[in-house]
């Protein structure tokens, strides 16, 4: 590649970034941001699965566990 075109290449790399930098501006304030009260329902949503599903695995653990040492007897 030529001197010419790799100085060429660098000149489009500004505005092309201003660009990109002006679209992601327009498009976040098309984004529908929760409120903090959806926040806050969601987390607490996400943190109530995540505990149901740790105890029901760790349960299925266990009894798989007592499952195999009953056999292996």
């Amino acid at each position: 590649m030529a001197l010419q075109e790799q100085i060429e290449k660098a000149r489009e790399v500004v505005p092309r970034s201003m660009t990109f930098l002006q679209e992601v501006v327009v498009e976040l304030r098309k984004v529908h941001w929760p409120s903090r009260k959806e926040s806050t329902v969601a987390t607490m949503v996400v943190v109530a699965i995540t505990i149901f599903m740790a105890a029901y695995l760790g349960l299925v653990d266990f009894l798989v566990t007592q499952a195999v040492h009953f056999v292996l007897r």
